[in-house]
């Protein structure tokens, strides 16, 4: 008989044990450890283009600073002169309006490109991955594909392996000093800033901008790598705004490829109840950030392409149809659209919208630049003088112009007063101004005592060019004294 009641029961007290000096402290680690990624090599249609955007943008950097336009840099920003040359163009300070109307076009092509076909700045044209991309030939080329490199870093230190790390870090350097070297020569003459080097007399800051922008590059884009793109990156956090399920991105037809598994080139996937995908990861080992598409799109995958090149390589090499990693939308693979029927999808309103407001800022800049009158004039009342009685009985005002003149030729400028009744300009009123030079001008306008009542009268001051078109008007005070 059991010696219990049904539905009691029985109480075990606890009793605490004494910890032991191994459990008093418990060390969690908040960050993963993080792995190498050795990156392999690809060929392939977005390789080509990936490569071919390296060529352009880096035959664009390094080329630019040594064009010249007429008897000057092509493109300077001479920074202790407020001037900025960029070929035909002369600009100042006071147009500023340029470059915000250059950094809203910059964002609307961001936002635009990116509902088109996700990040494909980040994937072909971002520095970042420019420059890692030429860091990873550099280091293929001295140490080997991704294997050897694999394989040498797993060894002890030994001559063979000291050398090829050292003539990589040379390289690297080189590269980089070279780059912040170009860098500099955005904002001094770079034959200037050459022979400067040459004679050991750069200043300290031409010095200071080398060495950082060099450092900047030798560290991210030899060893940060995809850090950068991970997590350092703003635009992986907040590019998921710009996405729909209309927007190209790279993916992995799960439908398609599964399930995946090894397995020979003559047996029949389907007798094996297998998918396309063999499962030989390498997806994975070109993945400069080191990701597995077959995973789904992630916020750290920047669009490159890699895996869909060497996905379409395997596929040819086991007999099956490309486009098992390819850049397609969600709603195409959802709904099984042909590529006609995406790409209908794709240029949506949204990408209308985009379109259309971007290409009215560029028509817009392009249309203010043309009919950007090469001069500028401000106009500043001489405060050391203030309106006095002079001979003759006339009122006389003092004012300081600033004449800029943003041609490369000399210029000759006619100056000119309205607004009130007899008003004249008594000083010389034709000012000679050099090239992408400014001068102040000292003006002396005068009127009649009885010109108008005491105190404060807008008047217009014109100014003309002589030698080429365009006209000026600015504002200014005329002050009738009590």
């Amino acid at each position: 008989m059991n010696s219990q009641k049904k539905g009691v029961r029985k109480v075990i007290p606890i009793i605490p044990q004494p910890k032991s000096e191994s459990a008093d402290a418990e060390m969690v680690s908040l960050y993963a450890a993080q792995r190498k990624i050795y990156p392999r090599s690809v060929s392939g249609l977005f390789s080509n283009w990936r490569w071919g955007m390296v060529f352009f943008t880096q035959l664009v950097f390094y080329g630019m600073p040594w064009l010249e336009w007429g008897q000057r840099q092509a493109v300077l920003f001479d920074l202790g002169t407020r001037r900025f040359y960029i070929f035909g163009l002369v600009l100042y300070p006071q147009d500023f309006i340029y470059l915000a109307g250059l950094l809203v076009i910059s964002a609307l092509s961001l936002f635009l490109f990116t509902a088109v076909a996700g990040r494909l700045w980040c994937g072909y044209a971002c520095p970042q991955t420019v420059y890692t991309e030429m860091f990873l030939w550099i280091e293929k080329k001295i140490e080997g594909d991704r294997s050897a490199r694999m394989r040498r870093d797993g060894q002890p230190w030994n001559l063979d392996k000291g050398l090829r790390k050292g003539a990589k870090h040379f390289v690297w350097i080189v590269v980089a000093l070279w780059t912040g070297f170009t860098f500099v020569g955005y904002f001094t003459p770079i034959k200037e800033l050459g022979h400067e080097f040459v004679q050991m007399s750069m200043s300290s800051w031409e010095v200071f901008w080398t060495f950082f922008y060099g450092f900047a590059t030798y560290g991210n884009a030899g060893f940060m790598r995809e850090q950068v793109c991970i997590h350092m990156c703003p635009y992986a956090r907040f590019q998921s705004a710009m996405f729909d399920k209309d927007t190209l991105v790279v993916t992995y037809d799960q439908e398609r490829g599964e399930p995946r598994g090894a397995r020979s080139r003559k047996a029949d996937p389907s007798e094996l109840n297998l998918g396309a995908c063999i499962d030989c990861t390498l997806c994975v080992q070109v993945c400069p950030t080191g990701i597995d598409i077959r995973q789904g799109l992630q916020y750290e995958c920047i669009g490159c392409g890699a895996c869909a090149d060497v996905c379409d390589t395997v596929m040819d090499k086991m007999g099956y149809a490309r486009g098992l990693v390819k850049y397609s939308t969600e709603n195409a693979m959802s709904q099984h659209w042909t590529k006609s029927q995406t790409l209908r999808h794709v240029f949506r309103p949204r990408i209308l919208i985009y379109t259309a407001i971007l290409g009215a800022i560029v028509i817009a800049m392009l249309v203010s630049l043309s009919l950007r009158i090469p001069f500028k004039v401000d106009v500043v009342r001489d405060r050391g003088v203030m309106a006095r009685m002079v001979a003759g009985g006339k009122i006389e005002n003092v004012y300081r112009l600033q004449v800029m003149n943003a041609t490369e030729s000399t210029q000759r400028y006619k100056i000119a007063v309205t607004g009130l009744p007899n008003l004249a300009v008594m000083s010389d009123d034709v000012v000679t101004i050099e090239s992408t030079q400014s001068h102040w001008v000292a003006v002396r306008v005068q009127a009649p005592h009885d010109v108008a009542a005491p105190g404060s009268h807008t008047i217009q001051f014109h100014i003309d060019s002589l030698d080429s078109p365009g006209k000026l008007i600015e504002k200014s005070a005329f002050l009738v004294p009590r």
